[in-house]
């Protein structure tokens, strides 16, 4: 998460916490048998229903949605007009180089097809295959947390029930009773903050970053497909600037000073200046 995440999240958690401390007495909130009547049923409802391999999948899966930073459209638009301009100066076959320096793994798979001379079907469909089943492995991880959220909230009615047949049980022995009402009580509200505070936005955040990634492999497969017939880096600029929004469609990205300094190629090298001419870069450059 960014900065600006976190700072919003821990200035609502705080107000959220200022509501349960209004009353003075924060404690009456804490009961330790609640807690493990949920936390326990819950975990173990969810092995019950999902392989123990799973939802050590899904636990990376939520924390590489939190932790790892997503490029941007903008981004991944800029790398593949670059690589389609060496493409021209070099030949296709340097983008091997590129292709052990980019942090994106399709990135990085889709370049390899390109440099095997892989035909443009072949890759085709294997980027969209592979793509199609990370949305299902997203998807997967995505409803075991939605389903754990279901179980919670019935995790903690049970608890309240555990609590009231205590209370039912020692109806003759006042502090029976005063030690069974916070189970009772406690664990509805644990179920519900777990299933409403934690695990529902945590499916949401998961949902949020397939799709920005979905976004993400389907300008690749876009931007590699047009590199391997050598699309001209002007018209491929166009073509992926469709996926960005109006806002962040302003100004170039095929700037010959750019390109120099990123390929470090120098202005007395006849044969790349002759590449670099504007004809081959494709028009209004």
């Amino acid at each position: 998460m960014d900065k600006k995440s976190i700072l919003a999240l821990i200035f609502c958690a705080g107000i959220f916490a200022a509501g349960f401390a209004s009353n003075g007495n924060v404690t009456l909130f804490f009961n330790v048998a609640g807690l493990l009547i949920v936390l326990g049923g819950t975990l173990g409802a969810t092995i019950a229903s999902f392989h123990i391999s799973r939802l050590g999948y899904v636990l990376k899966v939520v924390r590489t949605s939190y932790r790892s930073r997503v490029k941007t459209p903008e981004e991944i638009v800029e790398i593949l007009v670059d690589l389609s301009v060496k493409s021209k100066l070099r030949g296709l076959h340097t983008l091997a180089e590129d292709e052990a320096e980019t942090s994106i793994m399709f990135l990085r798979r889709a370049l390899g097809f390109v440099v095997d001379n892989y035909a443009r079907e072949q890759t085709r469909e294997i980027l969209h295959t592979e793509m199609s089943y990370f949305k299902h492995r997203r998807d997967e991880s995505e409803r075991v947390l939605r389903v754990m959220a279901d179980i919670c909230p019935a995790i903690g009615l049970a608890g309240s029930v555990v609590g009231l047949i205590g209370m039912l049980a020692g109806v003759e022995d006042t502090s029976v009773v005063l030690s069974m009402i916070p189970i009772a009580l406690t664990s509805t509200l644990y179920g519900v903050l777990f299933a409403n505070f934690l695990l529902l936005p945590m499916a949401a955040r998961v949902r949020d970053i397939t799709n920005h990634e979905l976004l993400l492999q389907k300008i690749i497969i876009e931007g590699v497909l047009a590199i391997q017939t050598e699309q001209s880096p002007r018209v491929l600029e166009m073509k992926l600037k469709s996926f960005l929004t109006p806002a962040s469609r302003e100004g170039r990205l095929v700037s010959l000073t750019r390109i120099k300094e990123r390929f470090q190629i120098k202005d007395r090298e006849p044969e790349n200046e002759l590449r670099l001419a504007p004809e081959n870069l494709g028009p209004e450059l």
